[in-house]
């Protein structure tokens, strides 16, 4: 079974409990690395303990939330192995694993809406790479 992360600061506490709370992680071994409360919290605590745990397996996955998407996502890019992509619909999603080969997604929680988020998370999760032409642009990144 794949490893799952899920974290994110106090703006994608609600978001997150409730992602956690549905059946979208049925194949994953899920493990929640905070924040675990609304009190205001730096998010990079909490990015970076993500972004280290996907970096020590190409078969990690994670989902990041913070207010905009953007603090997690550039936290978590500070990784040389972590491709986190900013997802604000399930077409992004769905592009940053075809086409980037992203292994964190970024949502903003306070942009979208509780069923759109599903949405994100549930695209990210079953959309595969589509390599070709596409490897040879991700192994640039790094």
């Amino acid at each position: 079974m794949n490893k799952l992360y899920i974290g994110g600061d106090h703006a994608g506490y609600e978001l997150k409990k409730a992602l956690l709370d549905s059946d979208l992680f049925s194949n994953y071994e899920v493990k929640d690395l905070g924040s675990f409360s609304d009190e205001s919290v730096d998010y990079p605590d909490f990015a970076n303990p993500l972004a280290t745990k996907v970096a020590e397996n190409e078969n990690y996955r994670g989902i990041l939330i913070c207010g905009s998407g953007n603090g997690v996502c550039m936290t978590a890019n500070k990784n040389p192995k972590v491709r986190a992509g900013l997802a604000w619909t399930k077409e992004i999603a769905e592009l940053t694993r075809l086409h980037n080969n992203a292994n964190v997604v970024c949502i903003p929680a306070r942009f979208i809406n509780q069923d759109t988020a599903f949405e994100i998370v549930k695209t990210f999760l079953e959309t595969e790479f589509e390599g070709g032409r596409h490897q040879r642009r991700v192994d640039k990144i790094a």
